[in-house]
């Protein structure tokens, strides 16, 4: 893969250009947003005609559902995009304890505003039987996906548009 990078500073914006071999055309544009009390990096990317946005943040993103719907509509008001691909390590633990309803809660708002997202990371240390099944399920499905990379995770987006 061949990368031509050209930063240009406009505010907080890096642009970065990406030539890839069989004529696949990426575009790249990184800026940094207040979200809450902190600041998360939204990295907007055009992967053959899909828009993602990949979010990154030192702090935690998600922590309830009225947060998750706040990145949603953050991501579509900035990039315009309906795919959004975040690390698991910005997401509470809470979600992912499926008892609690967070998670389906969130995927509601998420389906209802037309959000598609997928979560990386690794799950290997959750031994819950209906989480491997709703993390199964989801994979099989078209709008939300657990995966183990973040490439992965585009690819998800990417492929299932």
């Amino acid at each position: 893969m061949r990368c031509l990078t050209v930063h240009g500073y406009i505010g907080i914006m890096w642009i970065q250009l990406e030539f890839v071999l069989h004529m696949r055309f990426s575009f790249c544009l990184s800026r940094r947003v207040r979200h809450g009390g902190f600041i998360m990096n939204i990295e907007h990317l055009n992967d053959n005609g899909t828009d993602i946005a990949v979010i990154s943040s030192d702090e935690k993103v998600i922590v309830d559902t009225q947060s998750a719907l706040d990145l949603a509509m953050t991501v579509k008001y900035e990039t315009k995009a309906a795919n959004i691909v975040i690390n698991k390590a910005a997401v509470c633990e809470e979600f992912f304890v499926l008892s609690s309803g967070m998670a389906g809660e969130i995927l509601q708002k998420f389906i209802n505003y037309h959000v598609r997202i997928a979560i990386y990371g690794d799950y290997s240390q959750y031994t819950s039987k209906p989480l491997k099944d709703f993390i199964y399920e989801s994979n099989n499905g078209k709008n939300f996906f657990f995966v183990s990379t973040r490439e992965e995770a585009i690819q998800k987006l990417t492929e299932t548009q």
